[in-house]
């Protein structure tokens, strides 16, 4: 060694000054061959140079002191040596003569062919190569002189280029050329060009190659060996007898006409410099000349073994490399072609086979994705990893697993891949690059999609391995009424067989903006409307609302919508508050005496109105005061002369007022409840208004209308069949009003119920106590509020608020989670965590209502000795709950969330704050143990002990706060049963007994493994007799939880087509459910068309999805059901701009149903997850329409908005409590900390819990029964690299991948990471505070990305990095659960990198378990799924949390309740509404 660099040292080239600045100072210093400096530049060179060269090194040195070699030619070998290890061979040196080789220009493109830049050459099938096998002989290829390159999905090519240097992207990308940035051209003099630092302290990137642009310093990069010593050159080769092609003529290479096709094996592809290098990343199309050296071999040998080839040397440089598809098996047939021929690849040398096996990987990856894709274009980016992870590499190929890295480090290839594919495609082929999962990966993966050039067809398809899936979705199976209403929305995927009589033809698409606004009222068309006061005569559309466009407009929604976004709104305008315009009426009369006298006022039944009789009850239309505006309807409800003739009017309101819009039937209108005096001036017109009553076979009569009108336009006829609440988009059936005889000449419903509505509101007291009289307050036993009693002694919820307690609660800081002090250059992406907010925190959620027990009611009295019954009061005992005690959170961990401690301290507080009524018992005092006492309701508390602040101790209950009731009952802590008969009659004198609800036959649609039902089951109200579930491991899973139900594993468009034609089996036999067999129908049509976790939904395959809904429409128009429910994600209501969910209502209204929508938080009834989802409940007529649940447990408030805006309007549910509740929040602890640890990939079906529940919501999910095995806590197996990644991820609150560090680990497969080079400057985020970079692309200083720049298998992924700046720094990925928050939204495929990235466990190195994601949606233990780990998750994913619907079937229970008692006790119902 000291020898060879002596050698080196002598050459004193500046080529070597670039990679070793040092030797230049050393040289410089004068004595430049003495020992000491000689000794030093050794060690600087023993740094740099590769093991194998140190090891060739060594040999020649051996080889000289045993006198093998001479002086020089040991001088001459190490010179070759070191030359190629130090990449200082001369630029020109032999290569020039190939430069102009048999008539071609510089970088071997022909000058004579007039090459556009970036044009590739393309293949016609059969011309090149036909097969492996094709026949010995000249390829036949055509010449591009003679025709223009065509599209072929069989081969592509890419060239170099002949003029200037684009890089890869101007071929594999559609982006703006440019040039490479400083460090990777070459100065004049042939050195890499170095720039003077601005800063001592700020990082430089390190060398690259100035050629193959890889980093000199990076331990993978590797030298090509050299040749044989019998390898020939190109033209030398290509005459070789073996290859039995040319004899020693050479004109056969003249043109591109003649060039001969040759296999080649044992190939090295490398730069001028000797470095092996891949030659699909963009070095060709920047003309960077590229050698390869091989076994040549005749066309028609497929053997890859090197026997009988032909040894070459420095074949090229590669003018171009294609891709000819799939040769018949798993593998794709790559290319070269230079100056003399083309050359197919077979296999690599050792050396370059780990380069070489990237691009086989990338090329297969792309054949999985566009055949996956094609097959399922509304799969999920995380549907499309469960299927690269389960993918099987093919054999023969040097790989042996996909990964998310490897999707990622090909993303862009892949990319492209789909843009050529859908270029090839047919026209009216939905394009794949367009799908939900494509387009998370381009976002994710920083894909640039730039301008394509027209000769690029980089697609690598192959007719016979990607066949084209003509068998399309079914097309939606509609009843008559459904279809009318929905034939402009999904015309294109409604089956036409059900059009027969089909509806009129609508002339406007229905969802754009101008179809969707209101008629303006001020053009000539408008003008003549009946509605607006004219004649009806030209029937004209407004003009302002003629549909630019007759098919569906497609329109992107606005899915992304921020939970805290404050959209505008625009306040409802109540009828009485608009201003009307008094009409100049000639002839006003009263017809008749007055029929009654009250004070000056003189009643009336019949007026005459500009000579039309119109008496007490009629209808009549009221001129606005903008007379755009439509004219109001109205019913008269009095008719009375006080010094002016008045009416009072009782509005209706027009469907366009309500949520339908535009979608309404313009014929119908509503009733409000609202109402005012009218001068008789007001008055229009006389109109009739129809109450369409249901008929009495309503139920039978499914599916048979086939008319969407109910009566005939002539201009001054309307029905109406429902009451509309504003507020809340209730439409409910008319209550049943009848006036007494002496007040029907003035009797307005309207006015009656906003009346009670009123008294309702306001508090008030009776039962004076007079034996509790003092001299300041009046007592009283018994206090109403909102229709509710109170007694002194009943226990009642406050805002938290109210009062505050003696003992101070350990409550959780709210401090910052990031750290002061971070190591930049260990944490380089640290500093993107800018904001203390943390994703799934509860820090912010609020406290749960407060619980008193009343001691008092009293008024406090005036000077006039009278009470003050405006302000009544009430004085209190409090009660604790254990986090407010001072044992804090942690009390409330282990403690029931029912449970409460009594305390004497008392509180006064106004009876207006009371929120509602529980029930607190003394559990000792309980007839029943306190598990059966509190599953009967969510209002239920226990207390076993007192609290006392003062002394921080629990102590035995005094007596006054055991119940007068219960005392004595009960024994053991609730644990006892009763003290004989006499004890029991009380209880059920106290508490009358619970009227038994029939549980309603359901039929459960799109039933997934049954989340809903299980919900409805645990609320007791239904029996789910037949399911409908497609994808059959969530049909297995549904079977194994309801095995006495009848699972159809069917398409729902089918099974309704059979049996609206009267079939009562399906093909395998099973009982279909006929009209009057179902009682509920309940369903979430499937959502990825609506979900905002697929941002791109507008396209035609879209619509299928969508259209599930008109399916599941038409399944209740058909059945005809009591009750209705329909599940879908939060962005259903905004859908379309809220098309989908107007026509949804429509349908039900035009059936006859009572419905509302809302947004509810599964958060908000008992689970640790954000999840809003969109609920439509709907009643039939006689029915009641169930409430939406109040909310059980307080939850983070960035996550409850849950308001919907529909047309500028704000829409809320019918709760009264809003972001309040009764129980604290549930929190990831709660939910999993006594599951046993598993590993990465942990496999075990059924393992033992290890240990007892710790939490309420732990012991709730066991269940009662005895349950020692714990099943399916199991999880998701990560690649090696993922795997360390999530081992780095530190365990603290908030932590993600901005936390990894910048280092080397060692994987367990025994490959080693990099570290991420950070090689730009970031013009966003500037340096670091050591200044050193911060950007990993070319992008980030504003230039346009540059392929070279990726790297990859580093612990930190560079596509995050690199993206970050645009998509939030992608917070949350990598991200850990908080054991004291809550879960994201679980989705179908918990992956780091997904939507939802925030799944690895708040201690473990793992994503979380089926099991923990199972718990996350509230379903027991108990509860089994189906199928693979994979299979699983999606099961889980997709379900609605049984909580959620028990809460839900809990109301429909009290609805059913409600309507028994009222049928079992007429005489009572009619005393209380005579008292009202």
């Amino acid at each position: 060694m000291f020898i060879a660099c002596r050698v080196i040292l002598m050459c004193n080239v500046n080529d070597v000054y670039v990679h070793f600045p040092r030797l230049q100072v050393l040289d410089e210093g004068g004595d430049s061959l003495s020992d000491e400096c000689v000794k030093e530049k050794l060690r600087l060179l023993q740094e740099f140079l590769l093991t194998d060269t140190q090891d060739q090194l060594k040999i020649l040195e051996d080889k000289l002191k045993s006198s093998e070699l001479s002086t020089e030619v040991y001088m001459s070998e190490v010179k070759a040596v070191l030359k190629k290890a130090l990449g200082v061979v001369k630029e020109d040196e032999g290569v020039e003569q190939n430069r102009h080789l048999n008539g071609f220009s510089e970088n071997g493109s022909h000058k004579d062919e007039g090459e556009q830049e970036g044009a590739m050459d393309t293949q016609e099938e059969g011309d090149a190569i036909k097969s492996p096998s094709a026949p010995k002989g000249r390829g036949g290829r055509r010449s591009k002189a003679d025709s223009e390159p065509k599209k072929s999905p069989a081969s592509t090519r890419v060239t170099r280029n002949s003029g200037k240097q684009p890089t890869i992207l101007s071929m594999f990308s559609r982006v703006p050329k440019r040039k490479s940035d400083e460090l990777n051209g070459e100065a004049t003099n042939g050195e890499a060009e170095v720039k003077p630092e601005e800063d001592i302290t700020e990082e430089t990137p390190p060398p690259k190659c100035p050629d193959c642009r890889q980093y000199l310093d990076d331990s993978d990069l590797k030298f090509f060996q050299g040749d044989p010593d019998d390898a020939l050159d190109e033209p030398e080769m290509l005459t070789d007898e073996r290859l039995s092609l040319f004899d020693a003529n050479e004109d056969g290479f003249e043109s591109y006409e003649d060039l001969p096709q040759h296999k080649i094996t044992n190939f090295s592809v490398y730069d001028k410099r000797g470095h092996l290098c891949p030659f699909d990343s963009g070095l060709i199309e920047k003309n960077v000349e590229l050698y390869f050296s091989c076994a040549v071999k005749p066309i028609y040998d497929d053997n890859p073994c090197m026997d009988g080839g032909v040894p070459a040397k420095k074949l090229g440089p590669i003018n171009a490399w294609w891709i000819t598809g799939f040769d018949g098996g798993e593998k794709a047939l790559i290319g070269f072609t230079t100056a003399f021929a083309d050359y197919i690849l077979m296999d690599p040398s050792e050396e370059y086979s780990p380069i070489f096996a990237l691009m086989q990987e990338k090329i297969y990856m792309s054949k999985i994705v566009v055949e996956f894709l094609q097959k399922n274009q509304d799969a999920t980016y995380e549907d499309l990893l469960n299927k690269i992870e389960t993918t099987v590499p093919p054999a023969g190929l040097n790989f042996n697993r996909f990964t998310e890295d490897t999707l990622l480090r090909h993303a862009q290839f892949v990319v492209e891949q789909m843009e050529s594919y859908d270029e090839a495609g047919d026209s009216d082929e939905q394009p794949i690059i367009i799908t939900p999962c494509m387009r998370d990966l381009i976002k994710l993966a920083g894909v640039t999609l730039g301008k394509r050039r027209a000769a690029r067809r980089q697609a690598i398809r192959h007719p016979t391995k990607i066949e084209k899936d003509n068998k399309g979705p079914t097309k939606a199976t509609t009843t008559k009424l459904v279809y009318l209403i929905f034939d402009t929305f999904f015309s294109d995927q409604i089956d036409q067989n059900n059009k027969d009589g089909g509806g009129v033809k609508r002339h406007r698409c229905g969802v754009c903006e101008v179809c969707q606004a209101p008629d303006c009222g001020k053009c000539s068309a408008c003008k003549d409307m009946i509605k607006f006061g004219g004649s009806g005569r030209s029937k004209q559309a407004c003009q302002k609302r003629r549909c630019p466009n007759l098919a569906v407009k497609e329109a992107e929604d606005d899915e992304n919508m921020d939970e805290e976004e404050v959209l505008p709104v625009k306040e409802t305008k109540k009828m009485s508050q608009a201003k009307k315009k008094k009409q100049t009426k000639n002839k006003i009369s009263w017809v008749g005496e007055p029929i009654k006298t009250d004070g000056r006022k003189e009643y009336y039944m019949k007026v005459c109105v500009e000579n039309e009789i119109v008496e007490v009850g009629d209808c009549v239309s009221v001129s606005p005061a903008d007379p755009s505006h439509p004219l109001y309807l109205a019913r008269i409800t009095a008719l009375w002369e006080d010094g002016e003739k008045m009416f009072h009017a009782h509005w209706f309101c027009r469907g366009t007022d309500t949520v339908l819009g535009e979608s309404s039937d313009p014929l119908e209108l509503f009733l409000v409840d609202e109402c005012e005096d009218m001068q008789l001036s007001f008055v229009h017109g006389k109109v009739n208004v129809l109450y369409k009553a249901p008929s009495e076979n309503w139920f039978m009569e499914g599916g048979m209308d086939d008319d969407i009108k109910v009566i005939e336009d002539d201009g001054k006829s309307f029905f109406y069949q429902l009451l509309y609440d504003g507020d809340c988009a209730r439409f409910e059936s008319p209550p049943k009003v009848t006036p007494s005889e002496d007040s029907k000449y003035k009797f307005c419903a309207s006015c009656v119920r906003n009346k009670e509505r009123g008294v309702q509101e306001v508090p008030s007291v009776y039962e004076p106590l007079e034996d509790e009289e003092s001299d300041s307050k009046v007592f009283y036993g018994l206090a109403t509020l909102k229709g509710e009693q109170y007694r002194v002694g009943d226990s009642v919820y406050l805002p938290p608020e109210a009062f505050n307690f003696g003992a101070k609660a350990v409550s959780p800081v709210k401090r910052s989670h990031r750290k002061d002090c971070v190591d930049e250059d260990l944490h380089p992406e640290y500093y993107r965590k800018s904001s203390d907010y943390i994703k799934g925190s509860n820090l912010d959620a609020p406290q749960p209502f407060r619980v008193g027990r009343i001691k008092e009611i009293f008024c406090n009295r005036r000077c006039d000795g009278k009470p003050d019954r405006m302000e009544i009061k009430l004085r209190l005992y409090k009660f604790y709950r254990p986090e407010n005690t001072h044992k804090g959170p942690k009390g409330a961990y282990h403690s029931d969330i029912n449970q409460l401690y009594w305390s004497d301290e008392e509180a006064t507080v106004n009876m207006a704050e009371v929120l509602g009524r529980c029930q607190v018992e003394y559990a000792e005092d309980l007839v029943e143990s306190v598990q059966d006492y509190s599953s009967k309701g969510p209002d239920r508390f226990y207390f076993l002990e007192a609290y006392n602040a003062k002394t921080r101790s629990f102590e035995d209950p005094p007596n006054h706060a055991r119940s007068a009731v219960h005392k004595g009952k009960g024994k053991g802590k609730g644990k006892g049963k009763g003290k004989g008969k006499a004890a029991s009659q009380e209880s059920q004198d106290q508490e009358p007994q619970e009227t038994t609800v029939p549980k309603l036959r359901t039929l459960d649609v799109f039933s997934g493994c049954g989340g809903l039902s299980e919900g409805f089951h645990q609320a007791g109200i239904s029996e789910t007799n037949w399911a409908i579930e497609m994808w059959d491991p969530a049909a297995q899973a549904f079977r194994l939880n309801n095995p006495g139900t009848t699972v159809f594993t069917e398409d729902c468009n089918v099974l309704l087509k059979l049996v609206m034609s009267g079939e009562k089996t399906n093909s395998l036999g099973q009982k279909l459910p006929q009209k009057g067999d179902v009682e509920m129908l309940c369903g979430g049509p499937p959502c990825q068309g609506f979900s905002g976790m697929n941002r791109f939904n507008s396209r035609t395959y879209s619509k299928f999805k969508n259209s599930l809904v008109v399916s599941y429409l038409s399944y209740c128009d058909y059945y005809r059901p009591k009750f209705f429910l329909l599940e879908n994600v939060r962005n259903f209501v905004s859908f379309k701009r809220s098309m989908v969910l107007k026509l949804t209502l429509r349908c039900l209204v035009r059936m006859g149903y009572q419905c509302t929508f809302g947004v509810l938080q599964a958060g908000q009834y008992g689970v640790a997850q954000t999840r809003r989802r969109a609920i439509i409940l709907a009643a039939a007529p006689g029915e009641k329409l169930p409430r939406f649940p109040e909310p059980l447990h307080v939850f983070a408030p960035r996550a409850c908005s849950l308001s919907v805006v529909v047309d500028e309007k704000r829409y809320v549910s019918n709760v009264t409590r809003g972001n309040g509740g009764i129980y604290r929040t549930i929190t990831v602890r709660d939910t999993m900390s006594d599951l046993p640890e598993i590993r990465n990939g942990a496999a075990a079906l059924e393992i033992s819990y290890n240990g007892e529940p710790q939490s309420w919501f732990q012991r709730h999910i066991r269940g009662s029964q005895y349950q020692p095995i714990l099943r399916d806590h199991i999880c998701k197996d990560m690649s090696a690299l993922v795997a360390a990644r999530m081992r780095h991820i530190p365990l603290a609150p908030g932590s993600d991948w901005r936390d990894l560090p910048n280092i080397e680990v060692r994987l367990r497969d025994g490959t080693t990471t990099k570290k991420l080079r950070y090689t730009h400057s970031d013009k966003k985020n500037g340096r670091s505070g050591t200044g050193a970079l911060r950007g990993v692309c070319s992008c980030a200083e504003g230039k346009p990305c540059d392929p070279a720049d990726r790297q990859f298998n580093t612990l930190i992924p560079w596509c995050l990095p690199h993206t970050g700046n645009r998509h939030n720094h992608w917070a949350g990925l990598y991200g850990r659960l908080e054991w004291d928050g809550f879960f994201s939204t679980t989705v179908t495929n918990p992956e780091p990198m997904g939507k939802q990235g925030r799944v690895l466990h708040p201690e473990q190195h793992r994503v979380v378990s089926v099991r923990e994601c199972a718990r996350s949606q509230g379903f027991p233990d108990t509860y089994r799924f189906f199928g693979n780990v994979l299979d699983k998750h999606r099961q889980v994913g997709n379900a609605v949390p049984p909580p959620l619907s028990k809460a839900i079937g809990l109301e429909i229970k009290k609805c059913v309740q409600g309507k028994m008692e009222n049928a079992t006790e007429p005489v009572k119902q009619e005393k209380m509404e005579a008292c009202n």
